[in-house]
């Protein structure tokens, strides 16, 4: 059931989630709640993003709050940490802390190669079982991405080294890389996919080993499953720096997959000073569950905000009609 803008605006509750370390330029995330007869949605799009680009957020929101039930696959999902681009070997401890159990960390990297081995290597001391995942979020050149993802493979991950999240930024430079590494490690495409203006009209053949799913960009759930199918790559489900509500939602696209072969980056709440809802990490999986905002009166904003975030949901459902 498609509602309409009305309903949507009603129940719109804006939150700002005080988080532990800057993360993607963040000291706040600043998020939206719309509830429907379904349970929550989440429209969260970055605040520099336009209203084309946030069409995907408005209607995984909207499927979410008043959406379909989608197939359940598996009750709990396998996670990784999240590492930001620390540097301090004591702040990274403290965040490895809140993700017990887990078997694998992603570590933001991307400063310069000194700060990115040192920072790989803290955490492979503090979890030296653990795989590793790195992500550039495509700001490496081909040049410098052949050069980085060697020394890092050769000189502190090696074949704990997972894969390599967006190293460079298009689907032609993603292809000359894989001609040129030698080394044998995956690449995964994330912005490549979420960022295109059609997911669909790519052709990710040898630009990629593995596709980054993120329920909220992509368009949610139903959208996700099809784009998986399309492309017959392996996934990883992850989220883009949501509240709890919007991590549940990413849950539900991981328990719907018919197969799940990567743990799923969707711990980013360990990120926040506190969250509108509890999603615990056990044994370094999470369940999938549905989430009920609560202490919305810790956590929500009114006034001028509010009324920011609802006419851009009114400028972004413009723009989706």
């Amino acid at each position: 059931m498609k509602p309409s803008l009305d309903e949507v605006l009603s129940s719109v509750k804006v939150i700002a989630l005080p988080m532990r370390t800057t993360f993607r330029g963040l000291n706040i995330r600043e998020t939206a709640l719309i509830e429907g007869p379904s349970g929550w949605g989440e429209f969260a799009p970055f605040v520099e993003y336009d209203d084309q680009e946030s069409v995907p957020w408005l209607q995984s929101a909207i499927e979410s709050a008043f959406g379909p039930t989608f197939p359940t696959n598996r009750s709990s999902i396998p996670i990784n940490g999240t590492i930001p681009a620390l540097d301090d070997k004591g702040e990274i401890e403290k965040l490895a802390e809140r993700y017990p159990g887990v078997k694998v960390f992603k570590v933001k990297v991307g400063t310069t190669l000194q700060r990115d081995l040192a920072r790989i290597a803290m955490v492979r001391s503090i979890a030296p079982d653990a795989k590793i995942r790195i992500d550039v979020n495509g700001s490496w050149s081909v040049n410098d991405a052949v050069f980085n993802i060697r020394t890092i493979y050769g000189e502190v991950a090696g074949d704990a080294l997972e894969y390599v999240e967006q190293p460079v930024a298009t689907l032609d430079e993603l292809r000359e890389l894989k001609e040129r590494l030698i080394v044998d490690v995956k690449i995964a495409g994330d912005e490549v996919i979420r960022k295109a203006k059609d997911p669909f009209g790519i052709d990710l053949a040898s630009a990629i080993d593995v596709a980054m799913l993120k329920v909220a960009p992509l368009g949610g759930i139903e959208r996700s499953l099809k784009i998986a199918a399309h492309h017959k790559l392996p996934v990883v489900v992850s989220s883009a720096l949501e509240s709890a509500v919007g991590i549940a939602h990413g849950l539900r696209l991981a328990a719907a997959l018919p197969h799940l072969d990567f743990a799923a980056g969707l711990g980013t709440g360990a990120l926040f000073e506190g969250d509108v809802g509890e999603l615990p990490i056990v044994n370094g999986e999470m369940r999938v569950s549905a989430v009920t905002p609560e202490k919305l009166e810790r956590f929500e904003i009114s006034g001028e905000r509010l009324e920011w975030w609802r006419n851009r949901i009114r400028n972004v459902w413009e723009v989706a009609a």
